[in-house]
This record gives C-alpha cells, sequence and structure tokens, in this order.
C-alpha cells in the first residue's frame, strides 16, 4: 500500500466522525453505556470480517497491554462523548470535543525529539478562546449543561491521549482493533446491566442511527484511522482532522437540529485556525 493510498483512507475517517454528533443525537434515548455496547458489537462484526482476511493469528502475537490500553481509550472515550451530548447543547458539545486534533499536535511535543514551539501555545489560545466564546454566548446555564461541556473537554483529552501513545504502536496490527471494539462492547454490557435502564431506539430514524453509528464512526473509522496513522501522511492527517468540528456543526445545521448563529461560527473558526497553526509549526519543524 502507498503512502497516498493510506492517507486517503485515514482521511476517510475524518469524515466519518464529522457525522459521530449528528447520529448521536438521532439515537436517543437510548442511554450512554447501552449505546456504546450496540455500536461497539456493529464495529466489532465489521473488525471480524477485516481480520478475516488476514487470518485470526495475527491478533495471538499482540500484548494483553494493548489490548487494555485500546479497550479502556475506546470505551472512555465514548461513554464521555455519549454522555456529554445526552446533558449538553448539541453544537457547542461537538465543537469542544472536538478539541482533540489541537490536543493530539500539543501531546505530541511530550514525545521523544518533539518540542512546543511558540505558534504551538499561540494555536492552543486561540482555540481556547474558541470554547470559552461557546461557554461565554450561553450565558447562564444550569449544572446538568456544565457538567456536560465538562465531559466534552474531558473526552477531547481521552483521545488525544489514545492517538499519541498509539503512534508508539506503528508495529501492532490494524486487526487488533477488532479486539478493542468486542471487549468495549462487552464493558457497556456489563456496565448497563448494573448502572442503567434498557431504553430501546425510537422509530425506524431511531434504529438507523444506531446502525449508523456502529458502521462507520464507531466501526470502520477507528480500523482506516489506524490505517492512515500508521502507514500515511500523519501531518496531512493531523491538518485534515481539523475540519472534523466544522463538517459536524454543519451537519447539525443542515439537519436542522442547531440553528445557525454567530457565535457558533466564530467559535468554530477560533478553533479550527487555532489547531491549524499547531500544525503548521508541527510541519514546519518536520
Amino acid at each position: 500500500m502507498t503512502r497516498t493510498k493510506a492517507t486517503t483512507i485515514g482521511f476517510t475517517a475524518v469524515l466519518m466522525w464529522s457525522l459521530l454528533a449528528l447520529f448521536t443525537i438521532g439515537s436517543a434515548p437510548v442511554p450512554p453505556f447501552q449505546l456504546n455496547a450496540m455500536c461497539f458489537a456493529i464495529g466489532g462484526l465489521i473488525g471480524l470480517a477485516w481480520t478475516a482476511r488476514a487470518g485470526f493469528g495475527v491478533l495471538r502475537a499482540v500484548s494483553w497491554k494493548v489490548y487494555a490500553f485500546g479497550t479502556l481509550g475506546l470505551f472512555g472515550y465514548h461513554f464521555l462523548y455519549f454522555t456529554a451530548f445526552r446533558l449538553a447543547p448539541t453544537a457547542e458539545t461537538g465543537l469542544i470535543a472536538y478539541l482533540w486534533p489541537l490536543f493530539i499536535v500539543l501531546l505530541s511535543g511530550l514525545l521523544p525529539g518533539e518540542r512546543l514551539t511558540g505558534q504551538h501555545v499561540l494555536g492552543a489560545v486561540v482555540a481556547f478562546a474558541g470554547a470559552a466564546v461557546i461557554v461565554l454566548a450561553r450565558g447562564g446555564e444550569d449544572e446538568g449543561s456544565a457538567l456536560g461541556l465538562g465531559l466534552a473537554f474531558l473526552c477531547a483529552l481521552t483521545w488525544a491521549g489514545y492517538s499519541v501513545v498509539s503512534r508508539g504502536l506503528g508495529a501492532v496490527p490494524t486487526e487488533s482493533v477488532t479486539v478493542f471494539c468486542l471487549a468495549t462492547a462487552g464493558l457497556s454490557v456489563v456496565a448497563h446491566l448494573a448502572l442503567e435502564e434498557t431504553v430501546w431506539p425510537t422509530g425506524v430514524l431511531g434504529w438507523g442511527a444506531v446502525l449508523a453509528l456502529g458502521v462507520g464512526p464507531v466501526g470502520a473509522a477507528f480500523f482506516t484511522w489506524d490505517i492512515g496513522m500508521k502507514r500515511g501522511d500523519i501531518q496531512l492527517l493531523g491538518v485534515a482532522s481539523y475540519a472534523a468540528p466544522l463538517l459536524s456543526t454543519l451537519a447539525l445545521v443542515a439537519a436542522g437540529i442547531t440553528a445557525p448563529s454567530y457565535a457558533i461560527g466564530i467559535a468554530a473558526v477560533l478553533i479550527a485556525g487555532g489547531a491549524a497553526l499547531a500544525a503548521r509549526a508541527s510541519a514546519k519543524k518536520a
């Protein structure tokens, strides 16, 4: 597989993730752990078909520590993401959650041979200004909404940490993501039975949203992203991922879920612009 082809495959994950917010909203009122279980079960089935091509023997060489790391990363991020959307407004939550591209760039400076520059710091300040616009524009908020926005921030940090650490696992086959998905589904079932009341999706649209989540943003996207990160142009994919918050917001507006506003527009530009500044600094260093 060529570098260009791997980069293109990796970019499809960005396109799928831009629909994560829209499908998550459509899956309501399914509780977070139950939604995790349903979506990751679908994603795991996709992974089994993926793994069958290379043979299931490739999974035996992977350390249990890698499986534990991947499972906790996927389970933790999506529980935080789904819960945030249950508690806080849609576009605002999505934009804060999509600070993860910037955090990936900043955390990469902690890796051996990397360092942060003034442009990295400037990008961080600009992106956080965008998050501040979102929060301040809402004025007084209730406790649930504030908690949802906080969880969105934590899920951004979780995915950034997962992605940065994954860069050091280049020798681990992409098929290992299958185990991440299935194990996450299993953990979600246990947590759901212990903590939640079962609530099934409402109507055809609700079931369609769950299926779409499992096939795309919570399924195939993890496999294509893994290929892009390990074999493609990482810098280019990093820049491309900053388009996700803008595409996500446009999808919500187009669906009539979120009304367009100057605050959302300004915040989107600041978050994407700040992330682009940080990415540009990394690209120049490379």
